[in-house]
């Protein structure tokens, strides 16, 4: 068999060997083993099926939730000699016609197919009917309601065991911390499966976050200093896209702007531009994935914050997937925490809230932090490596370090002797001596390590434990009520004496107390127009009364305000209200907008 991998590897995707742990992976499918595989963007996860397609006789049937990503993998499966279609609403009748005929004839390798289609009509008894042999779950952290995309429509391919129990799945994700990584395989009911997980350090990708102001400044000298090459730049809204791709091609750059919002044939012609060359840079929304397979992306930018680590992980991932030196950069201000906890209070299920507001923090921590970005990133993912990256801001720009090992110390033991059923919270009054209702109920005044760090503060606690965090002494387990857990570099700590370098307490102010000075640059108060307002408060007061709620509940005074001094004309404009998400615009943006327009008429 391994010489047949080999020989298929050369002639159909012309490489020589393989990359680590694919051998692996190919050998536990192709001996019916199903598998759960983490990579990093870039590090070949699709040969871990496509492969097994091109040697086993049969159908690959690949789950993908996105059409963009559909469209290029099998464009470029098919340049190299391989039966591939796709199956999705991309299609023209007699295209998806064409595809069914080959399918019925036997001569489709992999057919790539979403999870709405798999469910839709009798597609299930439709697939039977072709006999196939492997199930590819990609993009599989949508299954887990911990996850940054949560899918529910994933959530229902638990049904392919069971009409198909002898048939093997691989389930691959670039993004999954160990909440998600349990979730996968117990929510899929695979069966003696595998967990194969590879580093997700990705070396040649550089990371710096820059201030959210003056953000075009500090765009274009990144831009020039990569002309006629490869980028990709994430903006919050549609109109961003555009209006951001609109001003780069105003200065001779050549660029595009791509989100779900284009239809069909405009997206697949920016899609193809990009992968082709013809254009450069692309504009696109953090929210829609582009699924783009390009290797010779330079740099990935992030015009405004993400709301998690695993979206972040995922968009930087689309530079540098040939090796070569890549840039990313992440524009930051405190304005972009407002925009993202506006998204999440339009949440309705109270516990996907709340792990998102918990993402949302790591994720700020992560943009104000003062440790190596990559220790952070890697952590986060459950990797710990011991040594500064060199290669982030961060590390250019070292902030001042002492030896914290005595104090992680007492930090790993008291989480240890309560059992790691503790969290942040909790742990600095234990560590602090303080008998919080929690800390007496839960026993924990008893423990040798109560009391043991009296000597700092509580919040200098709060900002070395997080530090602990982010350098992968400790993980926060939120399958488990957000307790604190050890990992294997905790006993190297608790038990072999390894050294631990955290920031100081006054570093840390110091960057603070520049970091608040920043946001009130950043965030002035516009003046409101207050007779405006008034008028807002009253629609707000007659739409609250509708719906038999309080006023809040519509909006709060602090998004009126903000709504006020802006007085958004458009949606587009109505989004970048505070407060503001996708729910509430399609909710109540015809209703304030036609009251704002109505307002100005009357001025």
């Amino acid at each position: 068999m391994s010489e047949t991998l080999e020989t298929a590897l050369k002639q159909y995707f012309g490489y020589d060997g393989f990359r680590p742990m694919q051998r692996e992976i190919i050998e536990q499918v192709l001996g019916g083993g199903d598998c759960v595989v983490l990579m990093p963007t870039g590090g070949g996860k699709s040969m871990c099926y496509q492969l097994p397609a091109v040697v086993h006789a049969g159908l690959t049937v690949v789950l993908s939730p996105l059409i963009a990503l559909m469209k290029d993998q099998v464009q470029a499966l098919q340049s190299n000699g391989i039966a591939a279609e796709y199956l999705n609403s991309s299609l023209e009748p007699d295209e998806a016609r064409a595809v069914h005929e080959k399918l019925s004839q036997g001569s489709v390798n992999l057919l790539y197919v979403s999870p709405e289609r798999l469910f839709s009509g009798n597609f299930i008894e439709y697939l039977g009917e072709l006999k196939p042999w492997l199930f590819a779950i990609d993009e599989a952290h949508c299954i887990s309601s911990w996850g940054h995309h949560f899918r529910p429509e994933y959530q229902r391919l638990h049904a392919l065991k069971s009409i198909f129990p002898e048939i093997p799945i691989i389930a691959l994700t670039a993004t999954a911390d160990r909440a998600v990584r349990s979730d996968i395989a117990e929510l899929l009911h695979l069966r003696n499966h595998k967990m194969f997980v590879s580093s997700f350090d990705r070396p040649n990708l550089s990371m710096a976050v820059l201030p959210g102001r003056k953000k075009w400044e500090q765009l274009m000298p990144l831009v020039f200093r990569y002309p006629g090459q490869s980028g990709i730049i994430y903006c919050q809204s549609r109109n961003g896209t555009e209006t951001l791709a609109q001003k780069l091609r105003d200065h001779g750059i050549n660029a595009t702007a791509y989100h779900a919002g284009l239809d069909p044939e405009t997206r697949h012609q920016a899609q193809d531009d990009f992968i082709q060359g013809r254009v450069h840079i692309v504009c696109a929304t953090i929210a829609f994935g582009m699924g783009i397979d390009k290797a010779d992306v330079r740099f990935v930018v992030h015009y405004s914050l993400p709301g998690n680590l695993e979206s972040y992980y995922q968009e930087i991932g689309r530079a540098g997937r040939d090796g070569k030196p890549s840039e990313t950069v992440l524009f930051y201000s405190f304005r972009d925490i407002q925009v993202q906890q506006g998204f999440i209070e339009d949440i309705d299920n109270e516990q996907y809230k709340a792990i998102q507001q918990a993402k949302l923090q790591r994720m700020q921590e992560f943009a104000e932090a003062q440790v190596c970005r990559r220790k952070i990133l890697l952590s986060y993912f459950s990797e710990v490596t011991l040594e500064n990256c060199g290669n982030c801001d961060v590390c250019d720009n070292p902030p001042q370090y002492f030896d914290g090992t005595i104090l992680a110390q007492m930090a790993l033991s008291a989480v240890k002797r309560c059992q790691e059923q503790i969290g942040l919270t909790t742990l600095v009054d234990v560590l602090k001596g303080t008998r919080s209702a929690t800390v007496v109920e839960r026993g924990f005044d008893q423990v040798k390590t109560f009391g043991v760090g009296q000597q700092n503060t509580a919040f200098a606690w709060q900002l070395f434990l997080q530090q602990m965090v982010q350098q992968g002494l400790l993980e926060i387990d939120y399958k488990d009520h957000y307790n604190l857990k050890l990992t294997e570099f905790s006993q190297k700590v608790l038990f072999e004496k390894h050294a631990v370098s955290l920031v100081t307490f006054e570093t840390i102010k110091e960057r603070q107390e520049a970091r608040k000075k920043l946001r009130v640059e950043q965030l002035p108060d516009p003046p409101e127009d207050p007779t405006l307002f008034n008028h807002l408060k009253a629609l707000r007061r007659q739409l609250a009364d509708d719906i038999r709620k309080p006023a809040y509940v519509v909006f709060s005074d602090a998004s009126l305000r903000d709504m006020a001094a802006k007085a958004p004309l458009t949606v587009a404009e109505f989004m970048q209200v505070n407060g503001v998400g996708a729910h509430k615009a399609k909710r109540y943006a015809n209703d304030f907008l036609n009251a704002i327009a109505e307002f100005k008429r009357m001025g």
